[in-house]
């Protein structure tokens, strides 16, 4: 094992013996839009087992679209910018809070560095709450099957017969636990959650950005959007990328994509990948610093598409965090 590795692995756990400390913690609602339905029945509603019916008139105004938040500021306070913590397609903030099998995330470890994290749930995710407005949506939501996340998100081959892929890190004994995290998502809301993103750092101000798979487009498009509110971006297997047209506006955004193991036997993965390999050489060419980063290239192997849930989770929050700290961004 390589002497950084090593490192890095007995300093995450001296710095998880430590005990957290806060200067205070909270949640918050925002962005999201005001929305008039008229023309729908009156109902009645009995909303409990023998209770009374209650009128239940649904045309009104609605408020829908926001998103909910989650921070922690510890003391004393070292990052340069506060770290918001973006979430995949079909999941929640839980992504950032607590691994599959019960170990700290990404959230605990950054916090315990000194950084001033928010986690959010997106647009029709978790606590940000759901709407069934279909005029606004513009689709029906989409939910995972049990099977779907282990082989797309190359935990193994084949999920009937519960082959892992050789050298695995993901904690397979704790699937279940992942999948029950799943909840539906829509794939017609981008442009919502776009904008509860963008209110989101204009609420936070400069801040640097962690995104994983479909965030990594929200992250892109977010500092492409308003590059003054974004410091850096740090972004874990994203599924897509920003708009090639505003390339420009992260000349001054540094980026680090990250990218897990078994890529190359995987059907959907490797376009994927190229897909932001070319995303970091338009970036270079149009000014900007674009790091790219395959684990197995150092020396760290067996990271599922879930690499902040991977049993060597920590080696690689370690990598994030030197490369914050060689930009600059932490204190």
């Amino acid at each position: 094992m390589r002497a950084w590795i090593m490192a890095a692995m007995m300093a995450a756990g001296a710095a998880g013996a430590q005990p957290l400390t806060l200067e205070r913690h909270g949640s918050f609602h925002v962005g999201g839009r005001e929305v008039v339905v008229s023309g729908q029945p009156v109902r009645e509603v009995v909303f409990s087992p023998g209770g009374v019916p209650a009128r239940v008139d649904p045309n009104g105004t609605y408020l829908m679209a926001g998103m909910y938040a989650q921070y922690m500021l510890p003391t004393p306070l070292r990052g340069a910018a506060p770290m918001l913590m973006w979430h995949g397609g079909g999941l929640t903030g839980v992504t950032w809070e607590t691994t599959p099998d019960g170990r700290p995330g990404w959230q605990d470890f950054f916090v315990r560095r000194g950084w001033h994290t928010v986690v959010s749930d997106a647009v029709e995710r978790g606590r940000a709450g759901w709407t069934m407005i279909p005029e606004q949506t513009g689709g029906t939501p989409v939910l995972l099957t049990v099977n779907n996340p282990w082989e797309r998100f190359r935990i193994g081959p084949n999920y009937a017969r519960r082959e892992v892929m050789p050298g695995s890190q993901f904690p397979v004994d704790a699937y279940d636990n992942f999948v029950r995290q799943n909840v539906p998502r829509f794939t017609t809301t981008d442009d919502l959650t776009l904008a509860a993103y963008i209110a989101l750092l204009e609420r936070m101000g400069p801040s640097v950005i962690v995104a994983h798979s479909q965030a990594g487009l929200f992250a892109n498009r977010a500092a492409q959007a308003r590059p003054d509110l974004v410091r850096a971006l740090v972004l874990v297997e994203p599924a897509a990328v920003g708009d090639p047209a505003r390339v420009a506006a992260l000349a001054n955004v540094p980026m680090l994509l990250v990218y897990g193991d078994y890529i190359v036997e995987d059907a959907r993965w490797p376009t994927i990948r190229a897909n932001g390999v070319r995303w970091a050489e338009a970036v270079r060419a149009a000014g900007g610093s674009a790091d790219v980063v395959d684990l197995p290239e150092r020396g760290i192997r067996g990271n599922s598409h879930m690499i902040m849930m991977d049993r060597n989770s920590d080696v690689v929050a370690a990598l994030v965090q030197e490369w914050l700290a060689a930009k600059g961004l932490w204190r």
